[in-house]
């Protein structure tokens, strides 16, 4: 299990903190995997600092869209995709 740290805004870090958003969408730049755990850190993107308040959130599945075999390329480039959380 692997301790992931990443800058989150403060909307989604609000939502995330209200339980209203159930997932994350990244640019797939660092490895990951289920168990490990996700930092996310409050970021604000102006002032270019950290809050100092954090969420901690165990990762359980992740969908990696560039090794997806359900749909060609062509319609992803047209489209693009949408992740969708449910309960």
């Amino acid at each position: 299990m692997r301790k992931i740290k990443k800058k989150t805004w403060p909307k989604p870090f609000e939502k995330i903190l209200s339980g209203e958003k159930t997932f994350d969408a990244r640019l797939a730049n660092f490895a990951c995997k289920p168990g490990d755990i996700l930092i996310l850190e409050e970021y604000y993107p102006k002032t270019k600092k950290y809050t100092g308040r954090k969420i901690e959130k165990k990762i359980t599945f992740i969908l990696n869209t560039k090794t997806q075999k359900f749909w060609s390329q062509s319609d992803i480039k047209k489209f693009g995709l949408q992740i969708i959380a449910f309960k």
